[in-house]
């Protein structure tokens, strides 16, 4: 697929922020089709250093919230301030995704890039700790890292340069999300699929030279990529 919003911002400072599989490739993707209105306050939920949190606000003219537990709200505002944004088109907020800070049905959708696949493991998750937070009607917006079939039994040789089999149990397939996803009672599932976006959001991403990047190769020049793919959810809140 083409990437007309997200290109715009393919430049060598900001692709050292991305931390995986590039996001805004995958953020363009998930979002395509959207019903999300403009001008709708949205959770960035794991918005790592704040580059997905500048797309959806420049891109889509949201209201976001960058929510992650892991980065400094400081380095982000800052970081959002050079990208001509201000605080009342996006606020950065240390928050854990399992106590989220926030007022009930404060958010008109959450949307999650490479991350939910760490907390949202749980079926108890969508409706005890995130949906609270989400106004009625509101949407989910997921997409994750994941295996095109799970292989936990047998992991492939390939995987096992990269990762260990503690850091692969994050990862599964359409199959175990949709059980997942289909336990919640308080939103309805719209979509579940495999994202076209795997390859491209790969190769961005190995170009990379951190330390994580660098040790990703290892498994993906191995031919382990074959095994993995991106999934796509979409819910709505009832």
């Amino acid at each position: 697929m083409n990437y007309p919003k997200s290109d715009k911002y393919y430049t060598p400072e900001l692709m050292a922020k991305i931390m995986g599989p590039n996001p805004l490739k995958l953020s363009e993707e998930l979002l395509t089709g959207h019903r999300i209105p403009k001008g709708a306050t949205v959770c960035d939920l794991g918005s790592g250093q704040g580059l997905t949190s500048v797309f959806m606000a420049k891109e889509y003219g949201f209201k976001v919230y960058a929510a992650d537990l892991w980065s400094e709200p400081e380095d982000n505002r800052r970081f959002f301030e050079q990208m001509g944004l201000t605080d009342e088109q996006i606020i950065p907020i240390k928050a854990d995704a399992e106590a989220l800070p926030f007022e009930k049905e404060f958010f008109d959708a959450v949307v999650t890039t490479d991350s939910f696949h760490y907390f949202g493991r749980d079926a108890k998750f969508l409706d005890s700790k995130l949906l609270p937070f989400v106004k009625p009607g509101g949407y989910i917006y997921i997409a994750i890292p994941g295996m095109k079939k799970d292989l936990h039994d047998d992991l492939p040789k390939e995987l096992l340069l990269s990762w260990t089999p503690e850091q692969l149990e994050t990862m599964h397939d359409k199959e175990f999300w949709d059980g997942i996803v289909s336990k919640c009672k308080g939103a309805e599932i719209i979509e579940i699929s495999e994202m076209e976006t795997n390859e491209n959001a790969w190769a961005d991403w190995l170009l990379q030279e951190n330390e994580y990047a660098v040790g990703d190769r290892k498994a993906m020049n191995a031919g382990g990529g074959k095994y993995l793919n991106f999934i796509k959810i979409v819910m709505r809140k009832k």
